[in-house]
């Protein structure tokens, strides 16, 4: 078990997105709870409403789906090893 933080840097300031995840059988790892990220980002929608949290949920899955922090982790427990 453990947890992951990604930042990054934008126009607007500095982001963050943090998570826990778990070991799996054959060596894959995966998010221990999918709603259960932590931000200091906020989602608008075209109106510039901040979204309601399941709906700003489901973006921040979107982004972290897209980053290759499975990869990582593994990488860190095979130098562990």
């Amino acid at each position: 078990m453990g947890q992951t933080l990604w930042t990054g840097e934008s126009e607007w300031g500095s982001a963050g997105v943090a998570w826990d995840w778990v070991r799996m059988p054959y060596g894959m790892v995966s998010m221990v709870d999918p709603l259960g990220l932590v931000t200091n980002m906020q989602f608008l929608n075209r109106a510039g409403e901040v979204l309601a949290p399941m709906e700003s949920a489901i973006q921040l899955n979107g982004i972290v789906h897209m980053l290759p922090w499975q990869e990582q982790v593994q990488l860190a427990l095979e130098l562990r090893h």
